[in-house]
């Protein structure tokens, strides 16, 4: 709503657009960062609110204050981000025009591979503390399962979760130098190791089955027609507004248009997300031989988590990133035998 109003933006806008065109690739950068904090800041009230409630509800272990304090810092990543962007936009729309989505995509493609890559070291850093997993129970059994697997793990780390939230997860990031398991200290000290096991072997599946390359693969395949889409849209509220897409005031128009591209691709990579997801609970359980366990770690995931067990369809639809809870213990539930692991 904020993007659509900078398009079709009040008198207070114009000087400050008119001004930042004078100088396009600097000014590329202020307009980039002006719309990322300025979406931060009205973003405050809901998340405030959102943050009371998970407070209510025992879900959020942060005070208000740590959480302002994460905010911000988030709102710095994203400025720089996008002042990086907006620069970029402008450059690539002064020198290829036309094909500008081209470039665009070539650089979207290429950012979310070095994002990806060294995101773990240094952007997550900056919020968690992490450290390898110690000796003990946990990590033996991590690599018991990983040797099972035949899964080269990378290393596995411990995240200090709980400093910030009750919820119980584990992730896959990094690729190359920076592949990690990342288990959260709520996770390690509140399941039972059966249900740590099926955690761990979920996410040796994501890494077995190459699940973030899948993830980098579908970018890099949708990205040019979204980009394609991007231009002529942005091309079209520019024209309306007469505003030129070389310059900085053509930046609202174009984040505008990226931001309604990403919802509609997103319809399509969350699917993705599902089946991959649907795809690593069957590997744990074939790895774990423990459907029980597996029924267990979702019914708690749910509890612990505050999620809804069966959400609307057509919400599931746009926004789900994995299988419901429901159907992820009616899965292995009806996991009656054992197949051979596939490699």
């Amino acid at each position: 709503m904020l993007v659509a109003l900078a398009v079709w933006r009040p008198a207070v806008l114009r000087r400050p657009l008119r001004a930042a065109s004078r100088r396009p690739l600097l000014g590329g950068a202020a307009v980039g960062a002006g719309i990322a904090l300025t979406l931060a800041v009205a973003a405050l009230p809901l998340g405030a609110l959102a943050q009371s409630r998970a407070q209510d509800v025992g879900l959020s272990t942060q005070t208000l204050a740590a959480w302002l304090g994460d905010r911000g810092r988030s709102a710095v990543v994203s400025a720089l981000l996008a002042a990086l962007g907006g620069a970029l936009a402008v450059a690539l729309m002064r020198c290829l025009r036309g094909r500008f989505w081209l470039g665009a995509s070539a650089f979207v493609v290429a950012g979310a591979v070095v994002l990806i890559w060294l995101a773990p070291v240094l952007l997550a850093p900056l919020f968690n503390r992490f450290e390898p997993l110690p000796e003990g129970r946990a990590r033996a059994e991590v690599l018991a399962l990983a040797e099972r697997a035949g899964v080269d793990v990378g290393e596995v780390y411990r995240v200090d979760a709980s400093r910030r939230s009750t919820a119980l997860n584990a992730y896959v990031g990094g690729i190359g130098t920076t592949k990690r398991v990342v288990l959260y200290d709520n996770a390690l000290r509140e399941l039972p190791p059966g249900e740590l096991r099926a955690v761990v072997a979920h996410e040796l599946a994501h890494v077995d089955e190459r699940d973030i390359l899948r993830g980098l693969t579908f970018v890099a395949l949708v990205t040019p027609l979204g980009m394609l889409f991007v231009q002529l849209s942005a091309g079209a509220l520019a024209r309306r507004r007469g505003d030129d897409l070389r310059t900085p005031a053509g930046l609202p128009a174009l984040a505008l248009a990226t931001a309604a591209t990403a919802l509609v691709l997103g319809v399509p990579g969350n699917q993705l997300s599902r089946a991959m997801e649907a795809r690593a609970d069957t590997y744990a359980l074939e790895l774990t031989r423990d459907p029980d366990a597996q029924i267990g770690l979702h019914r708690r995931l749910a509890i612990t988590n505050i999620a809804d067990p069966s959400p609307p369809p057509i919400l599931h639809t746009i926004f789900g990133t994995h299988p419901t809870t429901m159907e992820r213990i009616g899965a292995a539930a009806a996991h009656t035998r054992i197949a051979p692991i596939r490699h």
